[in-house]
């Protein structure tokens, strides 16, 4: 198929190579002239901007207009979905692949149908080692569309693999799509909302691995009575947690190659960002009443993480270095 992509950073580039070499055709669009360049020698069709991608989308087509949107959150990704719904035509289709506020996306969608333009909202995980293992999607949107985009998302998927199927009869009709690492949420807004309780869920677990080891590492402390005091090797204890334990993982793999490169972390600030997702997970909880101790504790830790800094906080600095390339620098 032939799709638009809009944003050729850390993710938007490399799901855009994904694309490619399953076949598809890629027109790409960045604000950074050279990133287009670099994709276009790897085989993409270079845009200058959003009118030019508008022409080049329709030459040889199907009729039907792809436009995928991967920009960070906020008043850049609101102006483009404007600007490419401004000249779309009734059957176009708009996904947007970051990381928005799911109220924004029924606001959009409601919008956009208004024109006959489909709206799509994607809530992608799989951060820089997307490319190789494939993304896991959370897709909100009208199952027609979906079906129509399936060929799409089958290539960025990481598809069944080798893990083992859940043993569990599945009802007749149930979505194939699950196991292939990409579902049908609901309606538009719905798979950011799957996403966004997704990241909340991300800070308790990288929370919970970065104290773990916080308190392994203090147990060295010359505050403690000398005969209680243990020199714990955090790599090797990393590394055998992955084999075999309970609370073995892909974040639990990271904290392990980052402690092993450095086991002192000394090469991260500990000053950890949040992108918004956990803070809109405790605002959902608030107004559903559910109660997220661990989630709401996990997000305050990171606020507090900017104003001093502890070894579990470089923990944490290692997994979003390891999973996104994220780099904390100190404000």
């Amino acid at each position: 198929m032939k799709l638009g992509m809009i944003g050729l950073g850390r993710m938007g580039g490399n799901m855009a190579r994904r694309l490619m070499a399953g076949g598809h055709e890629v027109v790409a669009y960045d604000r950074d002239e050279e990133a287009v360049k670099k994709l276009a020698a790897e085989g993409a069709v270079a845009a200058s901007s959003l009118d030019d991608m508008r022409g080049k989308l329709v030459a040889g087509g199907d009729g039907r207009s792809i436009w995928w949107v991967m920009l960070p959150a906020g008043e850049i990704t609101e102006t483009t979905v404007e600007t490419i719904a401004r000249d779309a035509k009734a059957g176009d289709v708009v996904i947007d692949g970051g990381n928005s506020f799911y109220k924004d996306d029924v606001r959009r969608a409601k919008a956009l149908a208004e024109k006959g333009i489909d709206y799509v909202d994607v809530g992608t995980s799989g951060g820089v080692w997307g490319r190789e293992r494939g993304y896991c999607m959370m897709i909100g949107g009208r199952e027609e569309t979906l079906t129509y985009l399936d060929p799409i998302f089958e290539t960025l998927a990481p598809g069944r693999g080798d893990i083992p199927r859940t043993p569990y009869d599945r009802p007749e009709g149930d979505d194939w799509r699950a196991e292939k690492g990409f579902i049908h949420a609901g309606p538009p807004g719905s798979g950011h909302f799957v996403k966004m309780v997704h990241n909340g869920i991300e800070y308790g677990l990288m929370q919970a691995y970065a104290e773990g080891f916080d308190i392994l590492k203090g147990k060295a402390s010359d505050k403690l009575p000398e005969e209680e005091r243990f020199d714990l090797n955090l790599t090797d204890i990393a590394e055998v947690w992955r084999r075999g334990s309970v609370i073995s993982s892909w974040l639990l793999d990271l904290t392990a190659a980052a402690l092993a490169k450095d086991e002192h972390l000394d090469h991260f600030s500990g000053h950890v960002a949040d992108s918004g997702e956990g803070q809109w997970t405790i605002d959902a909880a608030m107004e559903e009443k559910v109660p997220a101790n661990v989630l709401t504790a996990s997000l305050f830790a990171r606020y507090r993480s900017r104003v001093e800094h502890t070894f579990g906080d470089k923990v944490l600095s290692a997994m979003r270095f390891g999973f996104g390339g994220h780099v904390e620098i100190p404000q």
